[in-house]
């Protein structure tokens, strides 16, 4: 039997990271665990869960936003960066996590939200109150139009124009989101300062380094109509790393909407002094509506999906590292959204799992993914309290888009699909809190939740732990070459891992019918399955079939014929 020779070198010892074989795990703290009833999660709570996350295999935590703030963008608008809001705690109790988090060999991320700052934020405050004031230049601000509008036509992305007119001045200032998320002056090299310092703060304490909020973002050019990816960008994170995390041993995630593959070199490759690697979302936006968004989304096209993660996978082969995530706090559910919770609600999600666990790069669990959350039922804009969704959907209506339309939409693509509490248990509320959600708990938690997984050897959250160790087991999975087949088949994802004369191949079936499928000669072999979410597979012969929703992991030995 033949095989291709997809033989890499062993990564270079010098090359490898400690995050390379990590698993991360995204906390939403406010909808993660309430510890004192209030409603809303907080630092205590996180706390008490931490043996759970630990029992998973997790390696690093990801907080969103735990920075004092008057909450417009669920903590996206900070007004100290270096408070705690008081809803998740104190800073002491931010301590007492990272310590505690370090006992179980776990590292605390925290999300730097520095393209914008929140109105209240005391740099804000007293920029406004004169053109002159020694602040002014921390924000951007121009002149109004000669007709007295807006200075140009750029908009935000929660809708409508980016610029707000600020009547004590007589100029707009720039908000690419919320009109109370004004945008940072980076070209200011005293905002920049003011950011390193803080960032060194944070790292002085112990983290483990930061996830970048719209990082693509700050070099932006507006006069000349350029939001991201501008002239200065990268000049800005090396510096940031020269002047922060360049000499700490620590991981580093952008947020970059805008990434191609050859500008995710530019963030991560190994001789650039930037990051570690970014966020892209291509194969996120390549099933949007061309019209409409991600409102009216396009059915799962696999052979697109398969297209964009093997283009990514390539362009990071050498250099440069991959994220690797189906959701997040922005994206819908991920079985909702790639799987089918009708009728293989566990099936599919154990499919999505293997399917992304075991290509090259870090994986990122959001939080409730791992026991297979799913979508909320909404039935009224009444129940969703994300500002995205509130504003599209006046703007959506106003465009023509019917109400039922939205709806289906915002359930199908909203982002509060993600912020849904965590199912714990079939107690009320789902076990999150014991007083009135901040927001509705999905009503599935009596059946879905993490108490009743944890003790079935065959539940999604124990799918999910064997990923993860195997992550750590097998050098394969984090630095063996990518290569894919089958990439016109319709239904099937199929790929193998090498290094040196190690192999894995991966087979996975997206559809809700049994598919019969061609396997290439090269393939076809036998050896030891790693994970299956049917039975274990023996080996692989000429033809393959697997039932809805079948994926598992062949591992095999390419001196043995």
């Amino acid at each position: 039997m033949s095989h291709p020779a997809i033989q890499p070198l062993t990564t270079p010892s010098s090359d490898r990271k400690w995050w390379h074989s990590a698993t991360v795990y995204q906390i939403y703290p406010r909808s993660f665990c309430d510890s004192n009833g209030d409603g809303a999660g907080d630092i205590p709570g996180i706390v008490s869960k931490l043996d759970y996350l630990q029992s998973l295999g997790i390696t690093v935590i990801w907080l969103s936003p735990i920075f004092t703030s008057p909450m417009d963008d669920n903590g996206y608008d900070i007004s100290d960066y270096q408070g705690i809001a008081a809803e998740f705690g104190t800073l002491a109790d931010f301590d007492r996590l990272v310590s505690e988090a370090r006992k179980r060999g776990i590292g605390i991320l925290l999300d730097l939200v520095v393209n914008h700052t929140s109105d209240e934020h005391p740099w804000f405050r007293e920029a406004r109150k004169s053109r002159d004031n020694p602040y002014r230049d921390y924000y951007v601000w121009r002149d109004p139009s000669p007709d007295g509008g807006v200075p140009n036509t750029l908009t935000s992305s929660f809708g409508g124009p980016a610029w707000t007119l600020d009547p004590q001045t007589g100029q707009y200032y720039l908000h690419l989101f919320s009109r109370r998320q004004p945008d940072l002056n980076w070209e200011n090299p005293l905002v920049r300062a003011e950011v390193y310092r803080m960032m060194n703060w944070w790292l002085d304490r112990g983290i483990a380094g930061f996830r970048m909020d719209v990082i693509d973002l700050i070099g932006k050019q507006v006069d000349a109509g350029i939001t991201s990816d501008g002239p200065h960008l990268h000049d800005y994170l090396q510096e940031m790393n020269r002047e922060t995390f360049g000499s700490r041993d620590v991981l580093t995630v952008g947020e970059a909407w805008s990434a191609t593959p050859a500008s995710a070199l530019l963030y991560s490759a190994h001789d650039r002094n930037e990051l570690s690697m970014v966020f892209q979302f291509e194969h996120v936006t390549q099933a949007w509506d061309e019209t409409y968004g991600k409102w009216r989304p396009k059915p799962l096209d696999l052979v697109a999906l398969k297209a964009v993660f093997a283009k990514w996978q390539l362009a990071l082969a050498d250099d440069g590292w991959n994220t690797l995530f189906w959701g997040n706090h922005d994206l819908p559910r991920a079985v909702s959204r790639y799987g089918n919770t009708t009728g293989y609600h566990v099936e599919s999600a154990k499919m999505l799992a293997t399917v992304l666990h075991l290509m090259k790069g870090t994986p990122f669990i959001y939080q409730g993914e791992e026991i297979g959350m799913t979508n909320v039922p909404f039935v009224s804009i009444d129940q969703y309290k994300d500002i995205e969704t509130l504003n599209m959907h006046r703007l959506h209506l106003e465009a023509g888009l019917s109400p039922e339309d939205f709806i289906k939409g915002a359930n199908e693509s909203g982002r509060d699909n993600a912020r849904t509490p965590m199912q714990w248990d079939a107690t009320p509320n789902g076990g999150f809190t014991t007083g009135a959600p901040w927001i509705e708990v999905n009503p599935n938690y009596t059946t879905l939740n993490a108490e009743l997984q944890i003790g079935d050897d065959r539940s999604i959250w124990n799918h999910y732990r064997r990923l993860v160790e195997l992550r750590k087991q097998h050098e394969v999975i984090v630095y063996g070459q990518y290569h894919s087949w089958l990439d016109r088949h319709p239904d099937v994802f199929v790929y193998s891992r090498t290094l040196e004369q190690e192999r894995i191949v991966v087979v996975a079936n997206f559809r809700a019918e049994v598919v019969t499928v061609t396997m290439p000669n090269e393939l076809q072999s036998s050896g030891r399955c790693l994970i299956s979410n049917y039975d274990m597979v023996q080996a692989i012969g000429e033809e393959v079939t697997l039932q809805p929703y079948e994926a598992f992991a062949m591992h095999s030995d390419l001196r043995v014929r």
